[in-house]
C-alpha cells in the first residue's frame, strides 16, 4: 500500500442529522419522535424489565423460600490437619498473610478465616483467625498451641429471655394438668380396701 492508496473512511465525518427543522428533511415537526406517548417525551427511558405492558417475566415466574445472600459470611477454612501437613515449627506465629504466602490459605483475602478441626495437630502454634471450631480450639489447645481471635474474643450470646418464660410457663401449665391426674390416683389409693391377713397356722387355729 503506497501513501496516494490512503482514503478517508466514509463515516469518519458524517454530518449530524439536524432534526425539528421542517418538514422537507423528513424529521421535522415530531423530530422522528412518533405522534404523543412516553418516548415522545424528554427524560424517558424504558425500564429493562418493560414488556409493553403485559405482565413481565420477573412476576411470571413463582418465588419460594428465603435466601440470606444478603448477610451470609462466607469463611476461608483451613483444617489442623492441612497446618500439621505444612509442617510449621514449633512457635510459629500464623495468621492469614502468613498462611497465604505458605500456600496454605485458598480463597479471596477479603474474606474472613475459620480454622476447622479434621485431621491431627501435634506442634504447638500460635494462630489468629476470625473463627475457630469448637474440635479444632480443643486440637490446638492439647497439642499446647494458642489461638488469637482476630477483632477480639467472641462474646457469649445474651439470653433468650422471652424463650426462658415460654418455657417456664409451659412447664407450669403442664404441671397443672397432670396435678388432677395426681389427685384422682391418690384417692383411688385411699378408698381401696385393706388386704385380708392370713389364716393362722398351727394349734392355736380355730
Amino acid at each position: 500500500m503506497q501513501l496516494h492508496d490512503a482514503r478517508k473512511a466514509k463515516l469518519s465525518n458524517k454530518k449530524k442529522l439536524r432534526v425539528g427543522r421542517g418538514p422537507g428533511s423528513g424529521v421535522g415537526k415530531t423530530a422522528g419522535r412518533g405522534i404523543k406517548g412516553a418516548t415522545s417525551r424528554s427524560g424517558y427511558a424504558m425500564k429493562v424489565t418493560y414488556e409493553g405492558g403485559q405482565m413481565p417475566l420477573f412476576r411470571r415466574l413463582p418465588k419460594r423460600g428465603f435466601t440470606n445472600g444478603r448477610f451470609r459470611v462466607t469463611f476461608n477454612v483451613i483444617n489442623v490437619g492441612e497446618l500439621a501437613e505444612a509442617k510449621f515449627p514449633a512457635g510459629t506465629v500464623l495468621g492469614p498473610d502468613e498462611l497465604r504466602d505458605a500456600g496454605v490459605l485458598q480463597g479471596p483475602a477479603v474474606n474472613p478465616v475459620k480454622i476447622l478441626g479434621e485431621g491431627e495437630l501435634a506442634v504447638a502454634l500460635t494462630i489468629k483467625a476470625d473463627a475457630f471450631s469448637k474440635s479444632a480450639l480443643d486440637k490446638i489447645a492439647k497439642a499446647g498451641g494458642t489461638v488469637v481471635w482476630i477483632g477480639g474474643t467472641p462474646k457469649k450470646p445474651s439470653p433468650n429471655f422471652k424463650k426462658i418464660d415460654a418455657d417456664k410457663k409451659r412447664a407450669a401449665a403442664a404441671a397443672k394438668a397432670a396435678a388432677p391426674a395426681a389427685a384422682t390416683a391418690e384417692g383411688a389409693k385411699g378408698d381401696a380396701k385393706p388386704a385380708a391377713k392370713p389364716a393362722p397356722k398351727g394349734p392355736d387355729a380355730k
